[in-house]
């Protein structure tokens, strides 16, 4: 198959036809300047293009002149007097800034007998031709959008430097431009790449960045990323991007291996030498420093220091911005981001792999050139997944395959996954060699077993295993490109830890040569087949430090003797994720910090761990493990700081031992379902201490002395605890507490001074389902005062008391499906969430009391409670039968409170927020936070519409922000909406009523707010929004109350409105006042139908 060659290549192949290019007006310089310029250029062999086709020229420039701009490298536009006369010229000029912009090609424009400052604002005779452009132009589109782009074209061009010419000889005027052009031309361009295929999109954005702030300002850039991604090529063709724009360039290759093997003096002798072409020797970096400040500071330098990787380096070559001249440019690449911070670079670029498509192309070009043999495509794809994006990786393989068979291709493939390449591995391998001891040990063990963990798992993990905090070695591997930090969220603990696949099979190689053939000598063991190898043949040796398995199937069981631990003596970290062993293990090394072993064999680990000291163990979690029956004598882990059993269903009894453990951090028997009693706890480190689903505990431990970190308690499904846990009082910072479905549960009926001291820190109060009785409720709530969430669901009291209202700070209350409730007697002052869905027991005085007026202006509110007989309350001014409300603001977003009377409806429908006719996100669902179990049907929900905080996610909001500032009205509608709904349920929504009330001294004035129901008709909504602004000081809107107006009365009244401000504009202009006639005339014609039609329907 026929390829075509790679797009991006023309913009980097730099055989010009023409070194420069002469743009001038013929009338004012063919026989004089230009003339003369041209022979200058010639007879210094300078091939130069100059258009002799003067009396050919019409009012376009034709394609083979188009060609020849393209095909130059300079451009001197010879801006005299009449140049702007001729729209040739002009659009000649609009080409060559084209080309100065996309291929960064040089334009040293001349000002032969012109101020600048004309052409720049288009003054004086500039301005003149271009007034006669534009009144000829006038009644043609096409052709004024041509002279703006030629309006631009002058302001660029004269913006650049170039060439005033003054009083003085010409002839010596020329000399300097052909000096300087013959400066430019000598200049090489470099190398970039045979293929560079997705180069050019690249260099344009490294572009942009190089162009930031003031045209005589000094910029460094920074460009960096793994080994192999192509830094050292974006480099070199930004360098011909844009080196003619520059009086010196330099382009320092390899500094890193340059500096190690000639010293940083060679480096700065070679700068001196390329931009300014001093020669000379330097004694020492020291004396260089000075010289390149002194030589350069007078000069706009572009330098590009490629493959920097310490700091020296850069303080040698750029040590500042000031040792350069106005407009310079520093450009440097590396593999360490950090290094870049640490020399104050802020402008930096992080350079990304080829993927897909272009990988895919550069792969063909590469391996097949011209064409590619059918059959390929399969392998091809798959040498682009093992490239991983490195066009460094698509270069060898391509280069190694060129020509091969497809057998070839995919034998080749096999070895690279197995044993990597040694080209590949020497690249990457660069910034390995770089760290300290520690940081290469912790880079391998994120490339060997963590690679997609969670950072905060892995920190955690290594934390144990070194015995310090490691945060700083991954922060350098960051640095150093060689891991990355996925954020999956603004919480920094769901961080995901990613390296490249090549990177990883890098250090995965490093361990692997450790001892190519046997596994058990070597220092990491995460392979599968390799552990089971050292486990059955017994293999291991002391060289093993961390191991981590995880069996890609639970079928295959390992046989083994549960002894091969004993010679793996520095063995520090053991993780079992997945496996299934004959029988557990006979014994455990003491050098042993972290064991994590997921559904262990063993009934007890007694013989590996009684009696035996494990000093560094940190972390031990025996999770999921089916067979322990108990846990022996753990005393021999002093220094222990999370013990974790969850989830053993077969575990009764745990040894007293666990509860002197006094560093213990972490204790975990979440869902061990028979365990009856816990031991005694004496653990005054203790922060989380878990114990729900333990389904056969008859009462929380005894705690023996003050527990001040423990923050939360869970007591969830623990069916047989019988008496409430009046230790609780040595947990003096509890803060949540969390007991539900602990039905045999039963609460003191007598208040206790001791445990009021201890709850009072309680914040977060869950009893949901905990047989919670009235005489019990008074005490809980006198006891957790401070409490801010409270959940009361599923109980069963009657009366919720006027304590109650003592809980200042409360702000979430949840009474659902408290079946038996029947009144609220207290209501906090800062209460904002209230829900009490389905209990309908509810009585009507209780109801109104929560639709009072005064509960709900006095802050943000969002109740849910069952409807009954009464309607909406009358301080709801606006009030309408059906599925949308709807209104329109201006000049002030409006406080309003909102009320919806759902019919009787299984499913939930969605309460959606519009914006001038566009819907918000799912966030705007104003019934969403509804579980979708709970049944809403002939539910009253009363919220706050907060328009303010909705703005925040809602997508058209910056619309909604210049409506604002330019006074135009918004529309806003409330609406129902029948997703998914049958049609049975579509009709019972029609029955829904919705209200609204504006709060008076937080809104709008009556003349910036007016409201409608869906019924008006849209030519009246158009004319009423048209009508208002002319209408100063506006008529008051009159509301639409659905239960005491009918709609064509309130037509009726708009329509009186209309006309009575109408009457003072008598005096105004005639067809201002035939337009408000007409006007009324039409709306009039709309009452009328508006009222034939509804007596109609009556």
């Amino acid at each position: 198959m026929a390829i075509q060659s790679p797009s991006s290549s023309s913009s980097f192949s730099y055989g010009f036809k023409y070194q420069v290019f002469l743009s001038f007006r013929g009338i004012d310089t063919r026989h004089g300047f230009t003339g003369n310029l041209y022979k200058a250029l010639i007879d210094k062999g300078i091939h130069t293009f100059i258009d002799d086709n003067d009396l050919l020229r019409g009012d376009e420039i034709t394609p083979s002149l188009v060609k020849a701009i393209e095909e130059s490298r300079i451009f001197i536009p010879i801006f005299s007097a009449n140049y702007a006369s001729s729209s040739f010229c002009l659009d000649e000029l609009v080409h060559i800034i084209h080309c100065y912009k996309t291929k960064g090609c040089s334009v040293l424009p001349v000002f032969y007998g012109v101020d600048p400052t004309h052409i720049r604002h288009q003054t004086g005779s500039y301005g003149e031709h271009l007034t006669k452009h534009e009144k000829k132009f006038q009644n043609n589109k096409e052709n004024m959008q041509r002279l703006e782009q030629w309006k631009m074209a002058l302001t660029k061009a004269a913006n650049l430097s170039g060439y005033h010419c003054s009083q003085g000889y010409e002839y010596k005027f020329i000399e300097n431009i052909v000096k300087d052009i013959s400066d430019k031309i000598n200049r090489v361009f470099l190398h970039v790449a045979k293929y560079p295929v997705g180069l050019e999109s690249r260099v344009q954005q490294v572009k942009l960045l190089l162009d930031k702030g003031s045209k005589d300002e000094v910029l460094m850039v920074g460009l960096y990323g793994t080994g192999g991604m192509g830094k050292s090529t974006l480099a070199k063709a930004i360098y011909n991007f844009v080196a003619d724009q520059f009086e010196g360039v330099c382009f320092l290759h390899n500094v890193r291996e340059n500096s190690a093997h000639n010293n940083l003096k060679h480096l700065q002798e070679e700068l001196l030498s390329k931009t300014v072409r001093v020669n000379i020797k330097l004694g020492d970096v020291s004396e260089g420093i000075p010289i390149i400040k002194e030589r350069l500071s007078r000069k706009k330098i572009l330098l590009i220091l490629d493959d920097v990787d310490k700091l020296e380096q850069l303080e040698a070559l750029a040590g500042g911005l000031d040792w350069f001249g106005c407009g310079s440019r520093v450009i440097i690449t590396t593999r360490d981001k950090h290094l870049l911070n640490c020399h104050g670079i802020e402008i930096t670029y992080a350079v990304k792999g080829l993927y897909g498509t272009e990988a895919l192309e550069l792969l063909r070009w590469m391996a097949f050139r011209d064409n590619v043999p059918s059959g390929y495509e399969e392998i091809l794809s798959r040498a682009v997944s093992y490239a991983s994006g490195l066009p460094l990786v698509i270069e060898v393989v391509a280069s190694n395959l060129f020509g091969k068979s497809i057998e070839k291709w995919k034998s080749t493939l096999d070895g690279y996954e197995k044993i990597p390449n040694k080209k590949i591995q020497e690249i990457l391998k660069v910034s390995y060699d770089d760290l300290e001891e520690e940081e290469q040990s912790v880079f391998l063990d994120i490339a060997c077993f963590f690679k997609g963990c969670r950072l905060s798992e892995v920190e955690e993990t290594l934390l144990a295993h070194y015995g310090h905090c490691i945060k700083h070695h991954v922060g350098v591997l960051v640095e150093k490109s060689l891991i990355e930090i996925n954020t999956q969220s603004h919480r920094s603990y769901n961080d995901d830890v990613a390296l490249h696949d090549l990177i990883e099979d890098m250090g995965k190689e490093i361990v692997r040569q450790e001892s190519s053939k046997e596994p058990g000598e070597r220092s990491r063991l995460w392979c599968h087949n390799d552990i089971v190898h050292v486990l059955q043949k017994d293999t291991g040796t002391s060289n093993i430090e961390m191991i981590y398995l995880n069996c890609p199937s639970m079928e295959t069981i390992i046989d083994w003797n549960g002894k091969p631990f004993r010679k793996m003596t520095n063995l520090k970290t053991l993780i079992i994720e997945n496996g299934r062993f004959s029988k557990g293990p006979k014994h455990l090394p003491s050098s042993l910090r972290f064991l994590k072993w997921k559904g262990c064999p063993s009934k007890s680990l007694s013989s590996c761990i009684s009696n035996k000291e494990f000093n560094n163990m940190k972390f031990m979690t025996l999770d999921d493990c089916e067979y322990l029956t108990h846990i022996p004598n753990v005393s021999g882990l002093s220094n222990l700081e999370k013990f974790s059993f969850r989830n053993c269903a077969n575990l009764i009894t745990i040894h007293n031992s666990v509860g002197y453990l006094n560093k213990l951090e972490i204790l975990d028997a979440y869902g061990c379902r028979k365990i009856v009693s816990f031991p005694p706890l004496r653990l005054p480190s203790l922060k989380e201490f878990q114990l729900s689903w333990c389904k056969s505990l008859k009462k929380f431990p005894e705690l023996l002395c003050k527990m001040s970190n423990i923050r939360e308690i869970q007591l969830i499904e623990c069916l047989d605890v019988e008496e409430f846990p009046f230790p609780f009082q040595n947990l003096s910072e509890l803060s949540d507490l969390v007991i539900n479905r602990c039905e045999m549960l039963r609460f003191p009926r007598h208040d206790d001074k001791l445990d009021f001291i201890v709850f009072s820190n309680v914040q977060m109060l869950d009893l949901n389902n905990s047989n919670l009785s009235d005489d019990c409720l008074p005490i809980l709530l006198k006891w957790c005062v401070n409490v801010k969430y409270l959940n009361l669901s599923k109980n069963n009291f009657k009366i919720l008391p006027e304590c109650l209202s003592e809980c200042h700070l409360l702000k979430h209350l949840y009474l659902d499906k408290c079946q038996y409730l029947e009144e609220i007697r207290g209501i906090p002052q800062n209460l904002e969430h209230l829900d009490a869905v389905n209990c309908y027991s509810l009585t009507s005085s209780c109801r109104r009391m929560l639709l009072s007026q005064k509960l709900h202006e006095a802050g943000c509110t969002r109740y849910y409670f069952p409807t009954g007989a009464e309607r909406i309350p009358d301080w709801f001014e606006h009030q309408i039968r059906g599925q949308t409300v709807s209104f329109w603001f201006r000049k002030k977003i409006p406080s309003i409170i909102c009320i919806l009377l759902l019919p009787g409806s299984k499913l939930i429908p969605r309460f959606n927020l519009f914006i001038n006719g566009r819907r918000g996100d799912y966030s705007t669902d104003y019934l969403s936070s509804c579980p979708s179990y709970m049944n809403l049907s002939e539910h009253t929900f009363l919220f706050d519409l907060t328009l303010e905080e909705t703005s925040e996610h809602f997508s058209p909001t910056s619309e909604m922000d210049n409506a604002l500032l330019k006074n135009e009205w918004i529309h806003i509608e409330l609406k129902l909406e029948n997703f998914n709904l049958p049609e049975i349920e579509i009709k019972k929504l029609s029955s829904a009523q919705i209200g609204i009330h504006v709060l008076k001294e937080k809104s709008n004035t009556d003349e910036d707010m007016i409201f409608s129901s869906r019924n008006r008709k849209r030519k009246l909504d158009e004319d009423v929004n048209a009508s208002l602004p002319q209408f100063h000081p506006a008529q008051k809107k009159h509301r639409f109350v659905e239960v005491e107006l009918t709609e064509t009365e309130i037509l009726q009244q708009q329509y009186l409105a209309l006309v009575s401000d109408m009457q003072n504009l008598v005096l105004t202009e005639t067809k201002e006042k035939e337009h408000h006639l007409a006007l009324v005339s039409g709306m009039h014609n709309l009452v009328l139908i508006e009222t034939k039609e509804k007596e109609h329907c009556d």
